[in-house]
Parts: structure tokens; C-alpha cells; sequence
């Protein structure tokens, strides 16, 4: 018989709604708790999931029956947070990003690790299908020596997105703007194919919204350690909001992933050039997005968690994976703010 998992949420806003979705498709997975500081909020969500509700989460730390706990809270409150569920014994699943600063999300890491509890940051598009298919490819070697990676996230957001709470678009407690909340999934896919990054040069702006302190527009050259080069460019003035896309080249292979799918795959063999024929690669990409139809990535994010639990192993994106992107952001926000390239890792 399969170990039920109990889960606790703190936090009540919109993507809270998937991450308790997602727990309640998981057979041995229960939510039991939820808790937000506005009381208004952790009532509703307690009476819509018929679970236990607590303003504010200090209280709910003191249960003994607490296996797992979700922040879903503002990237500037993730590592106080994460740092009090460890310390009472629980696992912390931690919302994108890590943290806000490095700092943070070392002792967050640090405290997990003395309070013997398991901690991992949501990067769900690890767990695509797509992403899996490629960077197994990459490990193969069928793309050869990588030579370029690029990453593009043209999304819109609202003056109204912004302006729905107070703590949105500052530096405090989001942490950045189209970087650090919309576009931190694909750098983490970029530098989890392209390899670790040497170092960064960048511009930022504020240009199509007001009454924030963070950037909507961003463009950054990356080198790698490898020596291979690459581009970020990101927005959230992009309307009606396009596509996220990555571009992956290699002497011997190229590949796109756009919205989370694989739209076009090609190898070589050297000496006898041939290229996998579009209409084969529309049917891998049509596979690879049935896949993932009923397996959402977050629930496949949820069991890895609770089987590194089970198994007494680190979770696939634990603490020292989750930095990762966030230090090749807070590098390009040097750069901008500096003018100059900035290396990693940052001091």
C-alpha cells in the first residue's frame, strides 16, 4: 500500500488553485491545510477544498501531520517561509523563484539540509515531455558540440495585471519583472541544454507599463562555459502575448521547442547529411504533446518530490538547481545596471 502524503498550502492566490489540482489527482496525495494572511482568502479556500484554514501559517507549523508544504506566496517571502517549515519538521516545495537573493536562498538550502527535510523549487517544464526527449538527445550526443542556445519569451501582461497587488512589480518582493516571474522557466531550460554560463551582457527597460520599479523589456548575450554563445530576449509588452520559444544548435542536430512543445527536430550523421523529415518531427511533437496531456508537469513535479521523500534521495530540481536560473537573472540585472558583462558565479 502506497504512503498518503498529507500537503499543506500557504498561500491563497490563483496559482494555488493549480498546485491543489494537481495534489488532489495524485491517488496517495491529500491536502489537509491551507493558510494565507488575509483571512478573507484562507477561509475561502479552506470552505471550496473543505480543508483546515489558518490566517497566517505559524499556527498551522505547530500540527504534527504535515508531510509536505507548498509556498505559493511572493518570490521576497519564499525563504522566511521555507525556512520556518523546515525547521518544523516539514518538506518545502517552494514556487519559482528560489528566492529573491542569493543570500536568502543559501540559507534556505542550508536550513533544509540541517532540519533533514527535502526542499525543491517548481520548474515544471523539466518534467515536459519535450524537454526530457532533448535533453536526453544532448546527453547522447546527437546534437553533436552545442554552438548556440536561444530563448525568447514574448508574453503581455496588463496595467491591471501589475496594478492587482501592491506587491507586484518591485524589487523587494517580486524580485524582477518579465526575468524573474515570467521568464525564469526558460532560462532554467536554456542553461539546463546549453550547460553552465560564463558570462552575461545586458540591457533592461520599464517602457509599456507604469507604477513599477522592474523591468518589461530585457535582452541579454549569454556565453557559455563551453564556449557556445547565446541570446534571452523577454517581455510583457508583447500584445496580445505570444510565444515562449527556445532554439537549440549543435554541429550535428537543431531543435525547437515552442509553447512547451517540440515543433522541429533535425540530426545529421557526418559524412551523409540527412534531415529528419518535417512531417516525422510534426508527429514526435504531436506524441511528445498527448504525453503530457494528462500528466500535468506540476503533478509529475509532486511525485518526483515524493518519491525522493520515499526514497531518501534528493529531489530532481532541489535547492542548488532552483539558483541556478537565479543567478544568470541577477547577473543580467548587474549588467544592465552597470553597463558592463558580468561573469558568473556573482559576488
Amino acid at each position: 500500500m502506497l504512503k498518503e502524503f498529507r500537503f499543506a498550502v500557504i498561500g491563497c492566490g490563483g496559482i494555488s488553485k493549480l498546485h491543489i489540482k494537481q495534489i488532489q489527482s495524485i491517488p496517495n496525495a491529500k491536502l489537509i491545510a491551507v493558510a494565507d494572511e488575509v483571512e478573507e482568502r484562507a477561509k475561502e479556500f479552506g470552505e471550496l477544498y473543505d480543508v483546515d484554514w489558518y490566517v497566517g501559517y505559524k499556527e498551522m507549523l505547530k500540527r504534527d501531520d504535515i508531510d509536505i508544504v507548498n509556498i505559493v506566496t511572493p518570490s521576497g517571502l519564499h525563504g522566511k517561509i521555507a525556512i520556518d517549515v523546515a525547521k518544523s519538521g516539514m518538506h518545502v516545495i517552494v514556487e519559482k523563484p528560489i528566492e529573491v537573493t542569493l543570500e536568502k536562498a543559501n540559507e534556505m538550502i542550508q536550513v533544509c539540509k540541517e532540519s533533514n527535510v527535502k526542499l525543491t523549487v517548481i520548474s515544471q517544464h523539466r518534467f515536459d515531455a519535450a524537454t526530457r526527449k532533448i535533453h536526453n538527445d544532448i546527453i547522447e550526443g546527437k546534437f553533436g558540440e552545442l554552438v548556440m542556445g536561444q530563448a525568447c519569451i514574448h508574453w503581455y501582461r496588463s496595467q491591471a495585471y501589475y496594478d492587482s497587488g501592491a506587491w507586484r512589480g518591485t524589487w523587494e518582493l517580486d524580485g524582477g519583472g518579465v526575468l524573474m516571474n515570467q521568464s525564469i522557466h526558460t532560462i532554467d531550460l536554456l542553461q539546463l541544454f546549453m550547460g553552465p554560463v560564463e558570462s552575461v551582457f545586458a540591457h533592461t527597460a520599464t517602457k509599456a507599463h507604469k507604477r513599477i520599479e522592474v523591468e518589461d523589456i530585457a535582452v541579454a548575450t549569454v556565453k557559455f562555459k563551453s564556449g557556445a554563445l547565446g541570446t534571452i530576449t523577454a517581455t510583457t509588452a508583447a500584445f496580445p502575448g505570444l510565444s515562449t520559444r527556445i532554439d537549440i544548435f549543435g554541429t550535428k542536430g537543431t531543435a525547437i521547442i515552442q509553447d512547451d512543445k517540440l515543433t522541429q527536430c533535425y540530426f545529421s550523421e557526418e559524412n551523409n547529411i540527412e534531415f529528419l523529415d518535417l512531417e516525422k518531427t510534426k508527429n514526435i511533437a504531436e506524441t511528445i504533446h498527448l504525453e503530457n496531456h494528462h500528466q500535468n508537469a506540476h503533478r509529475l513535479q509532486f511525485l518526483d518530490m515524493m518519491d525522493a521523500i520515499t526514497n531518501d534521495r534528493e529531489p530532481e530540481v532541489n535547492g542548488p538547481e532552483g539558483i541556478k536560473p537565479l543567478e544568470i537573472i541577477l547577473a543580467i540585472y548587474k549588467s544592465a545596471q552597470t553597463g558592463k558583462e558580468i561573469s558568473l558565479p556573482i559576488t
